[in-house]
């Protein structure tokens, strides 16, 4: 009597059929989720350079403002506005970073000189612009550090095996965190 069921060779294509299958599945669903991790870092980024943008967009009302005020700290003001300009013609993340960390440190001696000239804090244009600059530094805080854990996740994903197979295939390489320009832990000084 002879087996009527499916023949042993059939049952071992349909196995070697049904792993390949599988691991397409795997290496298209890593793709995807690359893909879309890169778009995440991406997008986050973008959310830093909005915040850089609405700080650029109110340096020349405060420089303006403040230009009447404080001619002992014209040279900040000029730096302020020379790191402003060098940001805005940034090409690459890495040197809007460069830039954006450099004007992060003007600006914070930009606020201390104001909070140190009792005079400037009277004024209430320099006063609300001063406010408006403060709170825009912290949402430039709080957006740098969605856009590092982005990254770290991202790069999680492509230095991690099996993933890495796919982000080598593909070309997918680790992106550079945003960090804090050498000094940046220095208070900053501001003399009379």
């Amino acid at each position: 009597m002879k087996n009527k069921g499916i023949p042993k060779a059939w049952l071992a294509v349909g196995g070697i059929l049904l792993v390949l299958l599988i691991i397409v599945a795997w290496w298209f669903g890593t793709y995807n989720m690359l893909v879309r991790s890169d778009q995440n870092v991406q997008g986050q980024w973008a959310q830093v350079e909005s915040q850089y943008q609405r700080r650029s967009d109110l340096i020349p009302n405060l420089v303006a403002t403040a230009k009447g005020y404080m001619q002992f700290e014209a040279s900040l003001l000029q730096n302020v506005t020379a790191l402003r300009t060098q940001w805005g013609a940034a090409t690459t993340v890495a040197d809007k970073i460069k830039y954006g960390s450099a004007l992060d440190s003007a600006i914070g001696r930009l606020i201390a000189v104001y909070e140190n000239y009792p005079e400037l804090k009277a004024i209430q244009a320099i006063s609300s612009l001063m406010d408006e600059l403060a709170g825009t530094e912290n949402r430039i805080a709080v957006e740098r550090m969605r856009f590092n854990e982005m990254v770290r996740s991202f790069n999680t994903a492509v230095k991690s095996v099996p993933t890495s197979f796919v982000a080598n295939a593909y070309g997918f390489t680790v992106k550079p965190f945003f960090e804090a320009v050498e000094g940046a832990d220095q208070a900053p000084k501001v003399t009379f």
